[in-house]
């Protein structure tokens, strides 16, 4: 029988090389894919980051914690992909973390969640320009926009892509929502004038839901 604290315990110790093989017996098992993500797997990074703010662990223990975070996602991917094939999509969302920053782990598993609850993703990437997001989001029919933003740097591009949208063709049609370590719900909105904001891939697809009208 699967040991679902073990997955936990991999990822909050960065035990990369055990994960895969823990993720694949629980599957095995019939664990579920979003219990495993969310319960076990996103609780294990929210410790990690805790632990990170506290300064009991530095930046190269949280990274080797997303790494082995991110290598057990790979082993799920497939088979929420599946699941989503099988489902009637509910939206579109274009999603990508804005320019100067090439940070991705929290962008990738916000794209998971929403693919695994029915939303057509495209990942556009790192380091996106403003003209990107909105050239992409009108070429692609999206009905959200969302935005990464890790670092405090990233402020003045969070906020010129966001003005980009506003002020283009898709003002009033395109919902954006932002979220990152770096973003706050208050400089998200009200600064930026975002429809929304996330604080984590679960709070993601909530925000996304209930600005589309679905919950």
């Amino acid at each position: 029988m699967a040991d679902l604290n073990a997955i936990k315990e991999a990822v909050n110790k960065g035990k990369r090389k055990d994960i895969t093989g823990l993720v694949q017996t629980a599957l095995d098992d019939g664990a579920d894919p979003q219990v495993l993500i969310n319960e076990y797997m996103i609780d294990a990074m929210k410790e990690v980051g805790a632990r990170f703010e506290a300064k009991k662990i530095f930046v190269p223990e949280m990274m080797m914690a997303a790494r082995t975070m991110q290598t057990g996602l790979d082993v799920i991917k497939p088979l929420l992909e599946a699941q989503g094939s099988q489902k009637e999509v509910v939206g579109t969302v274009v999603i990508g973390t804005v320019f100067g920053d090439l940070h991705d782990i929290g962008k990738n598993l916000v794209v998971l969640m929403l693919e695994s609850s029915g939303f057509a993703v495209h990942n556009i990437g790192e380091n996106v320009p403003p003209e990107t997001f909105v050239e992409k989001a009108r070429e692609l029919g999206a009905d959200v926009v969302g935005l990464s933003s890790l670092l405090t740097t990233g402020d003045p591009h969070v906020k010129a892509t966001v003005a980009a949208i506003k002020e283009s063709d898709l003002a009033g049609k395109v919902k954006v929502v932002c979220g990152g370590a770096a973003v706050t719900p208050k400089f998200a909105v009200e600064t930026c004038g975002a429809d929304g904001h996330a604080t984590d891939a679960v709070d993601a697809v909530k925000t996304i839901q209930k600005l589309m009208g679905l919950n």
